[in-house]
């Protein structure tokens, strides 16, 4: 049986981070810590580069032996960069994260918004 996608639409603040990766383990039914980071890290990247605050809508799909998660906010103007952070950096590894956990990721641009996604693996 086909399970619905997770949905959920809530303000980007550092509290919400941790209700999300809770949310999305119990959606996917058990530990899913590679899931877990992904929407932590592509939530942060909004409360950081959009602003806290900012109405988000975190989507988590299961199918054909993917997990897809999406974070949509409204800046289509600040896009994620894929940083090589060196050991003296104290920010700009997530996406390097993000990155080598992902089988692929991307961007999906409208006029007034725009989706950060990244598939995954089951394991």
């Amino acid at each position: 049986m086909k399970r619905p996608p997770l949905k959920m639409d809530v303000l980007a603040v550092p509290k919400v981070v941790p209700e999300l990766r809770h949310a999305v383990r119990g959606h996917l039914g058990g530990p899913c810590p590679e899931v877990q980071l992904c929407v932590s890290e592509l939530v942060g990247n909004v409360i950081r580069h959009v602003g806290e605050g900012t109405p988000v809508r975190v989507r988590v799909t299961r199918a054909g032996g993917r997990t897809r998660v999406e974070v949509t906010d409204p800046d289509p103007r600040a896009l994620p960069v894929l940083l090589h952070a060196t050991g003296a950096c104290e920010s700009g590894r997530g996406l390097v994260l993000l990155d080598s956990l992902a089988l692929r990721w991307g961007v999906k641009q409208g006029s007034a918004w725009k989706t950060v996604w990244c598939e995954l693996g089951e394991a």
